[in-house]
């Protein structure tokens, strides 16, 4: 049928066909303008795509969260032990270091293990969802959310520590007042750049996990060396009690307390702290499918170069501030890796020209680690959320393709926890690793299992690794919620299971929904009531019921009227006569009594009456005049929608919601009667719309390059054959019970075409969003230019192209 006119119902067109139209001229909304203004133009779906990682840059993004934790690791070890057992606090940072190294190797061994067997995504909720179901999956979900959260919190809150301590030193500057509006500031500013489409993958980010690993190493191989020479300086603040922020009290207890239960508790709250030091490992089994080939190769040698970098810095550090007795502040600064830096590059032009950079990069990579948490959260959230274990808005990409909703959350609930703790580090350790820790529970146990199914080599080994971490990991995560009970650990404890709960009452609302919905008898070949009323409610005569009538009139109605709910009986005597003498005279108006006031009740009484004989649809309209945002619902009530969810379960009734815009009217008025200066827009040019900036002709953009032989689908001549390229726009086919037939609109920046493909129902590959070429001669269908069963060519979408 190729190069015949298509025509539906057998009619002819008197004009020319034209083509399909492209750009609306619908002015944007004020706050999308804003939005655009702050956020940039909009990306399109087909700008969505993974970048592969090489893994020194794979090392640098993905590891950046885990090496920053050594920044503070050590430290937070001591400020749990020295208060305690004062200087011998110092030897004891060894063997605990020893053991948090020992764990370290565990999960690493492990999570290369779940590395080998998920190439893809291998989080513990991945994991933990395939070895024991959705519901037992979202305790780590509730953990690995938890953890988000209070990553961010703690990367930015050391971050503004590492500044402090530089000023402090350099300047002698206290900022201490400060502290908390600089991490306040770095939240939101992280938060704006994730929302305008800041990816994870961007290789700049990896920039600072090199220069604070060049600078640190450089700083720790440097004391270790001064230390094995004897040219080591030791600090000498043990007494500092002069500043603002005193270093912490030492203990007095010696190594006798080491009998006394409070003494063990030190000893396990500093065990407790160092292990905040593991926290990022997660990452990069979250993300091997952004590896190169062979991705679980590189993804396992990557975590593997990683753990050694946190443990060598981890290690030279705890040695170091045994050695030098670097006392910790009780407000964090100056930190006990800037102490270290003085000391070791000493108090000269050298030294102070390190300790910037060396703090600059510290507050670098604690800042942007904790920029990796703007990427896990809303990803684990909208995977959560696909589940059905957490609201679906969660799933919606925003903007620059962000999930913006998971942004917003997470900045909102990591500025909460910054506020409630002051910013205070050590507070907010005591937060952080429950969760993370029960995420490596969960791994490691769905790891276990998966060995227990399935025979494979070092099968034992590897059940064994497995078990031992969990039940590791289960250990710290007791340890944290009794001896950091006090301390702020009561709040996750408190939270957790709630958090379960609320994920599992979601799911099963939405599985609720959806049997409801499966039930309901919703099919098309349902038999259509004979007959079909329509009842227009109106509460005065003005533009907004105006163009609810023309609707109505417009649906052709066998039944039609006007109804009024009277409250007030002078209202309704002026209504009845505004009526009579405007153009809607020729629709019946029908006043109908409400003497208790009950608007909703009175129209779903009205509605079943109407439908009552069980042979009549009813719809019902309700006109909705839309007001500014913010003073509408201040001057405005929402009758509409309420009546509109009063009628919603009535049987064989519809609601119909018609809306008006106030406010452009009330522009337009100001236009027309001068009260507005609106200066015209030039001839030929009109307001830009989303579309505009979606079709903008760009080098990026391949209908802008186009084969020889192709020409714009606006210039295409009717009865004439042409090649034409374009994204197609939308897909549609014939009902099961009509001849079979594919239709869709192509388009470029220049019109629109439709292609018909007769006797199929689906082609393989044209969806929205397709790009293809297409050979074949021109026809019409409904007044608009087509092709039909045109030879075609799929294209590469933009981002492949």
């Amino acid at each position: 049928m190729a190069g015949t006119d298509i025509r539906e119902h057998g009619e002819a067109t008197a004009a020319p066909p034209t083509v399909l139209p492209v750009k609306v001229d619908l002015p944007e909304s004020a706050g999308y303008r804003i939005k655009r203004t702050l956020l940039g133009r909009p990306l399109v779906t087909e700008q969505l795509h993974s970048e592969k990682l090489s893994n020194p840059t794979a090392l640098g993004i993905l590891g950046i969260d885990m090496i920053s934790s050594s920044a503070y690791g050590s430290e937070q070890m001591l400020t749990q032990l020295v208060p305690y057992f004062g200087l011998v606090g110092f030897m004891l940072i060894m063997p605990i270091t020893g053991i948090i190294l020992g764990l370290m190797i565990l999960l690493t061994v492990c999570y290369r293990d779940l590395i080998t067997h998920y190439t893809k995504a291998g989080g513990s909720y991945v994991v933990a969802r395939e070895q024991f179901g959705v519901k037992i999956a979202q305790i780590a979900a509730v953990a690995l959310l938890i953890d988000y959260v209070v990553t961010v919190a703690v990367q930015t809150a050391a971050g503004t520590d590492a500044i402090a301590s530089w000023l402090t030193f350099t300047y002698n500057i206290n900022i201490d007042s400060w502290k908390i509006w600089i991490s306040i500031a770095v939240v939101l500013i992280l938060a704006y750049g994730n929302l305008r489409g800041i990816r994870e993958a961007g290789r700049s980010f990896a920039l600072p996990a090199y220069f604070y690993i060049t600078l640190a190493g450089t700083t720790v191989l440097l004391g270790l060396v001064q230390l094995a020479t004897g040219h080591l300086h030791h600090a000498n603040n043990l007494h500092d009690q002069n500043t603002a922020n005193p270093v912490l009290d030492l203990g007095t207890h010696g190594s006798q307390s080491l009998l006394v239960f409070a003494a063990m508790a030190a000893l396990l709250r500093g065990f407790a702290n160092g292990g905040s030091s593991l926290t990022g490992l997660e990452a990069i089994s979250n993300s091997v499918s952004v590896f190169r080939q062979p991705t679980g190769i590189n993804a396992r040698r990557t975590m593997t170069v990683v753990v050694t970098i946190l443990g060598s810095l981890v290690l030279g550090i705890s040695i170091l501030a045994w050695q030098a007795k670097t006392m910790p502040y009780s407000g964090g600064n100056p930190t006990v890796i800037s102490q270290l830096t003085r000391l070791i590059w000493g108090n000269n032009a050298l030294g102070t020209a390190m300790l910037t950079a060396v703090q600059l990069a510290t507050a670098l990579i604690l800042y942007t680690g904790g920029n990796t948490s703007f990427s896990g959260f809303p990803f684990l959230a909208s995977f959560v959320a696909e589940d059905s274990f957490l609201p679906r808005q969660l799933t919606l990409r925003g903007h620059r393709l962000a999930f913006s909703n998971g942004i917003i959350i997470l900045t909102v609930l990591s500025l909460v926890l910054l506020v409630a703790t002051g910013g205070n580090l050590t507070s907010l350790v005591a937060l952080y690793a429950i969760g993370v820790f029960t995420g490596f529970v969960m791994a490691a146990l769905g790891m276990f299992r998966h060995h227990l199914l399935h025979r494979e080599p070092h099968r034992r080994l590897r059940l064994i690794i497995n078990v031992a971490a969990a039940v590791a990991s289960a250990i710290v995560v007791l340890i944290f919620a009794t001896f950091k009970f006090t301390e702020g650990a009561w709040l996750v404890v408190l939270v957790f299971p709630i958090g379960v709960w609320a994920l599992i009452r979601t799911n099963a609302r939405y599985r609720a929904e959806v049997e409801a919905l499966a039930e309901a008898p919703a099919t098309a070949s349902l038999p259509t009531l004979t007959e079909t009323s329509t009842l227009v409610l109106v509460d005065g005569i003005d533009l907004a019921v105006i163009r609810a009538l023309r609707y109505a009139r417009a649906q052709r109605p066998a039944r039609l009227r006007a109804v009024h709910l009277m409250i007030d009986s002078a209202r309704a005597e002026d209504l009845r006569r505004a009526w009579d003498a405007s153009t809607a005279a020729d629709i019946p108006l029908e006043i109908v009594e409400v003497p208790d006031r009950r608007l909703k009740r009175a129209a779903a009484e009205l509605a079943a009456r109407e439908a009552a004989d069980g042979e009549t649809e009813v719809t019902v309209l309700l006109p909705r005049r839309i007001y500014s945002p913010i003073v509408g619902r201040l001057l405005h009530d929402r009758t509409a929608d309420d009546i509109a969810e009063a009628l919603s379960p009535l049987p064989h009734v519809a609601a119909m919601i018609v809306p008006f815009d106030v406010v452009e009217a009330i522009a337009e008025q100001r236009c027309g009667n001068g009260g507005t200066t609106v200066q015209p827009r030039p001839a030929g040019r009109r307001r830009a719309t989303h579309f505009d900036l979606l079709n903008a002709r760009t080098p990026d953009n391949p209908t802008a390059q186009r084969e020889p032989g192709e020409v714009p689908i606006g210039q295409v001549r009717w009865r004439e054959r042409a090649t034409v390229s374009g994204r197609v726009r939308s897909v549609r086919t014939a009902p099961v019970s009509g001849s079979p037939s594919v239709v869709c609109e192509l388009v470029d920046d220049s019109g629109g075409l439709t292609v018909v493909f007769l006797g199929r129902r689906t082609i393989a590959g044209i969806e929205p969003g397709t790009r293809m070429r297409v050979t074949g001669t021109v026809g019409e269908t409904a007044g608009r230019l087509a092709m039909s069963n045109p030879t075609y060519t799929l294209l590469p979408r933009d981002h492949e192209a």
